[in-house]
C-alpha cells in the first residue's frame, strides 16, 4: 500500500485544490419571453433561439379530459 513519504501541507493541498470549485451558471433573458435561459440554447419556455422559433411548443394537455 502506498504511503506518503512526508505530510502535504494544507497551503500546498489548497493550491492544488484552487481549480476544483463549481462555477454558478451564467443565466440571460430570452428574447421573446424575458425568462432566463442558458447561453446558446434554446428558451425552454417559449422555444424560440436567436429571435425564431427553432422548438413547436406544445399547449398544455389536462390529462382528466383525456382519460375520460
Amino acid at each position: 500500500m502506498a504511503v506518503p513519504q512526508n505530510r502535504v501541507s494544507n497551503a500546498r493541498k489548497g493550491n492544488r485544490r484552487s481549480h476544483d470549485t463549481l462555477v454558478a451558471g451564467n443565466p440571460n433573458e430570452c428574447a421573446n419571453c424575458g425568462e432566463l435561459k442558458r447561453p446558446h440554447h434554446v428558451c425552454p419556455s417559449c422555444g424560440h433561439y436567436a429571435a425564431r422559433e427553432v422548438v413547436a411548443m406544445a399547449d398544455e394537455v389536462d390529462l382528466d379530459d383525456e382519460a375520460a
